[in-house]
């Protein structure tokens, strides 16, 4: 991965190295910590203020070069507005706010981890940190040069300046895990498909092996064994088969069910027989955002060590239009036994996950169930791309998604689920078809995949409009954005991490 940013922890009172990095609120009041690093140049940020329009609002940054007074060559101060109004999530903006102004190159950059009144608590300073390796994450390993004003990648050692330095450490600790794992997931989704094809990507799955996940990959003979057949109707019309993955932490008591994840990986979508126009198609290398973000979630918990047993499901196809396709009017039979009617080939990754949804559900009798997929594009109709469609047979679930979602910044939106709905989806033919039409189209398809969960509590995420070419953040540049790595580590960690 392309994360070149090195952070680590020191006293208050380190000396300054590099660019200096410092806060102030509304008022332009420093901690008496900056005051002290700062000397005479403390001046200079007022005047520059002054030239500037610089209010301190949260979010606002001044950047002086050369100022009077401090030995660098550089200070950056990140205004706080209010400090009685600040959350958690601001510290991950503010770190994010830092990396964007390093700009690409190499860099040592100071970081008085001090607020006007105090210093950062050690969670506070952690999430300056996650910000800042958020942010500095960049894909361009296939670019052999670069235009004149592109920025490279950002290198930098950064030394955060804090009060407990042994606090901030182990606060950091299990977030440099999770921003591993976002990085991983938007790794895979940048990634072009003549690269990570399902037999690339079940290779990358097992390299979790290494942390002590235990990695189990289901070719075509024994996903045909199983009778797999919506999954494998699927990848039948590309040259390159299909894979199943499942991926085990068993870091709880061993007496204890796991929870489940399960995402689709679909590493490339024309459509197959209802083929997709030509407008965007290449974006549809980012189809297996569902899978990257379960990966990514099984390397957060494994390396953090979670106390929790956890499966990480994901099936993995090409949706080609081969000679050997799978057509409109075929009925294929999923290993739950349900049999279903192909009305529109492009609604290929219900059926990919109906079949992983029932393999978790019978095989691992998992607690709960979350699935993640770029389902489809009526989400992103009705919710834009700032939040996932959530649906759910389970209102605790849900309830403890939405809080999660609030408080990590991925945020969903619970949609509804109903039996008035099936209708859409029965067939004269089969017991159901796998697309209802244009209405109510993320409702239909959750609405399907929920008779394949066979009543384990349930969530399914429709994250079309977040994983991939979602507005970017201070957090995120990368049109690969790791969405719901955090959200799913933060709801284990609250609510199944050895607790409940």
């Amino acid at each position: 991965m392309s994360d070149a940013v090195k952070v680590g922890f020191a006293p208050l009172s380190t000396p300054v190295r590099g660019i200096l990095l410092a806060f102030c609120d509304e008022q332009l009041k420093l901690g008496a910590a900056t005051r002290k690093a700062l000397g005479t140049a403390a001046e200079t940020i007022k005047r520059a203020a002054a030239a500037n329009q610089f209010k301190g609002k949260s979010g606002s940054a001044l950047d002086i070069l050369a100022p009077d007074g401090v030995k660098t060559d550089r200070l950056i101060v990140i205004g706080i507005g209010k400090a009685s109004d600040l959350k958690q999530n601001d510290f991950l903006k503010f770190g994010g706010i830092a990396a964007g102004k390093l700009n690409g190159g190499s860099h040592a950059l100071t970081v008085i981890a001090e607020l006007p009144d105090a210093a950062m608590t050690a969670d506070q300073a952690a999430g300056i940190a996650t910000g800042l390796r958020l942010r500095a994450y960049k894909f361009d390993r296939y670019k052999t040069r670069k235009k004149d004003g592109e920025n490279g990648a950002v290198r930098a050692d950064v030394s955060i300046a804090v009060e407990d330095v042994a606090a901030a450490k182990k606060a950091f600790a299990p977030g440099a895990c999770i921003v591993d794992g976002v990085n991983l997931a938007r790794e895979l989704v940048n990634e072009p498909p003549n690269v990570l094809y399902p037999e690339e990507f079940a290779r990358r799955a097992g390299q979790l092996r290494k942390l002590g996940v235990t990695v189990e990959v289901l070719d075509v003979k024994a996903m045909t064994k199983l009778g797999m057949g919506a999954l494998l109707g699927v990848a039948q019309g590309s040259v390159r088969p299909g894979r199943t993955v499942i991926m085990r932490w068993n870091g709880g008591k061993k007496s204890e069910a796991p929870v489940a994840f399960v995402g689709k990986g679909v590493c490339f979508d024309t459509g197959g027989i209802s083929i997709k126009g030509a407008g965007g198609m290449e974006d549809m290398k980012g189809d297996m955002g569902g899978a990257a973000c379960v990966v990514g979630l099984m390397h957060a918990l494994a390396a953090r060590k979670a106390r929790v047993n956890a499966v990480g499901a994901i099936g993995l196809v090409e949706n080609m239009p081969d000679g050997n396709a799978q057509r409109p009017g075929d009925i294929v039979t999923s290993m739950s036994g349900q049999t279903i009617e192909i009305i529109n080939t492009d609604a290929e990754g219900r059926l990919v996950l109906a079949d992983v949804l029932w393999y978790v559900a019978k095989k691992c009798k998992p607690k709960f169930m979350v699935d993640l997929a770029t389902l489809t594009g009526a989400i992103m109709v009705a919710l834009g791309t700032d939040h996932a469609g959530m649906f759910s047979n389970n209102d605790e679930l849900a309830g403890r998604l939405t809080k999660v979602g609030l408080e990590t910044g991925e945020r969903v939106w619970r949609m509804p689920l109903g039996p008035e709905y099936d209708k859409q989806i029965d067939s004269q033919f089969a017991d159901m078809k796998n697309t209802g039409g244009r209405n109510g189209g993320s409702i239909t398809a959750a609405q399907f995949l929920q008779r394949f969960v066979d009543g384990t509590p349930w969530a399914h995420l429709d994250i079309a409009g977040t994983a991939m070419g979602a507005p970017k953040t201070e957090i995120n540049q990368s049109w690969g954005s790791g969405y719901g790595v955090r959200l799913l580590d933060r709801l284990v960690s609250d609510y199944y991490e050895g607790k409940k």
